[in-house]
């Protein structure tokens, strides 16, 4: 009954000495300055759906295919494999370790003695050797603390590099279609700018205008053809974006996906999007939570490095066989064995300290990087909402300037084809319809990807009304 009470005893006394850790335990911080953080990161329920909100076809297939085949995506989720792999590995390691070993050995003159001159040794050994290094006081702890830290980091930074793919594929695909319109804008100013110049040919064929207001129509409407390239370069450029996130080879998507669809109109939603007042947005931003898991992740190495400055228990063992030649497997032969090691880094204080005092140094740093992207976050989706709203407004009151200067065409035009009216007024009022379509044109492009924006700020986590 000894055996067993010293037993129970020493596992007790052990169980209780690696029930402590050293090192601060680490606490979420609840707010920074007066901006509370209380909740954990939650992926937002519509981070990987919002696009559907714009009833877009073609922007739906492309998405989809990106979620599939982009190798960002991919990547981040191999990623989250490996961290959960080192933390279940870190963990592992609070555990007693052990192989089975079979081995043989032969030697010749094992002593210096004569009687062993010219003899030849042979031994068998075969059974399990344990390790177990005895966490005292929490180094292995911490350290699995730190690897589970990483591991959910890892998993963060995914669901970020789906939503940052969602918002590139959408944005890119806003400047397809941008690209697109303004060369059907720029298509259709030549088509307006050659009726112009075919009135000013039949006055001039009639002798009522002169070579150069020939010539200054010309000048306009080469000057629009002239632009027609540039608007071809960007369509190249935002197929090639999108392209590259889809995984597909050069112009195998204008051809299939992006040549279906309206052309004529940037994808736009039928309701406004909906904020919801005093909701915690900060708990949908990936970057936010990914810095406070790197915070958890430093702390805990705090206790790590705290460690080395006690002493550190290991026991090793062995339960087996041990043999002749013969190799008889039987009670004589049986064989076992328990070494504990106690090891304490006295002889390496400075260095334990100077361990110590980079972990902590390492965890204000993520302290700071934490609450700096708080705040870059804040600001962030309050730019977001106030550009869009901004563009939005500028696009409606450009509208009605594209109007109003479509009415001083057609006026212009009718009065200087009846005589009554200067080939000027004509030249400037086309020249500003050319400015206003393309204007225009921009600027649906540009409220898209702000849009596209405000769903990226605020991690998906907004809806529509």
């Amino acid at each position: 009954m000894r055996a067993p009470l010293k037993a129970a005893v020493l596992a007790l006394v052990i169980g209780t000495l690696t029930a402590c850790a050293v090192g601060p335990d680490y606490k979420m911080p609840e707010q920074v300055k007066q901006v509370p953080f209380n909740s954990p990161y939650q992926q937002a329920g519509a981070a990987l759906n919002w696009w559907q909100a714009f009833n877009d076809p073609v922007l739906n297939q492309l998405i989809e295919k990106a979620l599939v085949e982009n190798r960002t995506i991919t990547q981040a989720r191999a990623n989250v494999d490996r961290a959960y792999a080192v933390f279940r590995d870190a963990d592992n390691n609070r555990l007693p370790n052990g192989t089975l070993d079979s081995g043989y050995q032969a030697y010749e003159n094992s002593t210096l003695d004569p009687s062993d001159d010219d003899i030849i040794s042979r031994g068998y050994q075969s059974g399990a050797s344990l390790t177990w290094d005895v966490d005292l006081f929490g180094k292995i702890r911490r350290a699995s603390e730190a690897a589970q830290a990483n591991a959910q980091q890892a998993d963060i930074l995914w669901h970020d590099a789906q939503l940052q793919i969602i918002s590139q594929v959408a944005a890119s695909y806003g400047d397809y279609r941008g690209a697109q319109l303004r060369l059907q804008v720029a298509q259709e100013n030549v088509n307006n700018l050659e009726q112009s110049r075919a009135i000013v040919l039949a006055r001039l064929n009639a002798g009522m205008a002169s070579e150069l207001e020939l010539a200054r129509m010309d000048a306009q409407l080469y000057e629009v053809k002239a632009s027609v390239p540039a608007y071809q370069s960007q369509l190249a450029t935002a197929d090639a974006a999108l392209s590259s996130l889809l995984a597909a080879t050069p112009g195998e998507l204008a051809d299939s996906v992006l040549s279906q669809g309206d052309v004529s109109n940037l994808p736009q939603l039928s309701k406004p999007v909906a904020i919801v007042k005093g909701e915690n947005y900060l708990r949908y931003r990936a970057d936010v939570a990914s810095t406070e898991r790197a915070l958890a992740a430093s702390t805990a190495q705090i206790g790590v490095a705290t460690a080395d400055l006690y002493p550190n228990l290991s026991i090793s063992g062995f339960l087996g066989f041990l043999s002749s030649p013969g190799f008889a497997v039987n009670s004589d032969s049986q064989s076992w064995s328990v070494a504990p090691t106690l090891s304490w880094q006295v002889a390496d204080w400075g260095s334990v300290r100077a361990r110590i005092n980079s972990a902590k140094a390492s965890s204000q740093m993520a302290l700071a990087d934490f609450e700096q992207s708080v705040f870059s976050a804040l600001n962030d989706m309050s730019l977001s909402l106030k550009s869009y709203n901004l563009s939005h407004q500028q696009e409606l009151t450009t509208e009605q300037q594209r109007a109003a200067s479509q009415k001083a065409v057609h006026i212009a035009r009718q009065r200087y084809n009846a005589g009554s009216g200067e080939f000027l007024d004509l030249l400037d009022a086309e020249r500003e319809l050319l400015r206003s379509r393309d204007q225009q044109a921009q600027l649906e492009k540009q409220t898209f990807t702000r849009l596209v924006n405000i769903y990226k700020a605020f991690g998906g986590g907004i809806s529509v009304l």
